[in-house]
């Protein structure tokens, strides 16, 4: 093993614990959350914590399919965000 490769395998490990974390902390403030617009942030924190799961977990095992997975959760994230803000502020998705 270079010290290259453990430099990689580390900087990764740093990453899926950091990204977790900040996966479990969204998730407390979409449970406790005083407001809507908290649960909402939280929601769209958590999309985009599960997306940089999904690509360091492409970078670490190296397969490709993993970024096309991350496009359609980008993709579903940002229309659901989308949709349950408009539903909060309007009572509606689709006029």
């Amino acid at each position: 093993m270079t010290f290259a490769s453990g430099l990689l395998d580390f900087a990764l490990t740093i990453a899926f614990v950091t990204l977790a974390l900040g996966q479990i902390l969204s998730m407390i403030r979409l449970v406790l959350g005083p407001s809507s617009g908290d649960r909402v942030l939280a929601l769209d924190t958590m999309v985009i914590n599960a997306l940089g799961l999904v690509v360091v977990l492409g970078i670490q095992q190296g397969i490709q399919i993993y970024f096309e997975v991350s496009l359609l959760i980008a993709m579903l994230g940002f229309v659901s965000t989308v949709a349950l803000a408009r539903f909060i502020l309007r009572g509606d998705i689709i006029e």
